[in-house]
């Protein structure tokens, strides 16, 4: 075997929880192999590069090695190489407590105070 469907290895190594789900990713543009927008029925080879958006992020997997059926996860991992770059964390925002109501004057007066506005 020197190639597999590449739906089916999304699958099999656990990205997609369903592999009709690893066919909709592909036909939604979600999986590209080689920078181009693959079908779900395009092969992939040891030692391409996919790119795949999950959640609204792209995973960058290289693979590995070739499965069909799906595996358990540490075996699974086994099958791809991940190349994403780490996340940046999300900005600090100053939050309000929901439901304590309206600032006090005292409040306002600070809140002014920090924003510049005396």
């Amino acid at each position: 075997m020197d190639s597999v469907r590449v739906d089916s290895w999304l699958w099999a190594i656990r990205a997609y929880k369903t592999r009709s789900a690893a066919t909709t990713a592909c036909r939604a543009g979600h999986v590209r192999v080689g920078g181009e927008k693959a079908k779900a029925a395009q092969a992939v080879k040891i030692g391409d590069e996919l790119r795949v958006r999950i959640d609204g992020f792209d995973r960058i997997l290289v693979v590995r090695q070739l499965i069909v059926k799906r595996v358990g996860a540490p075996v699974a991992a086994l099958a791809y190489e991940e190349r994403t770059p780490p996340r940046d964390p999300a900005p600090k925002v100053a939050v309000r407590d929901r439901g304590i109501g309206r600032p006090t004057k005292r409040e306002r007066r600070d809140i002014d105070r920090l924003r510049g506005r005396d």
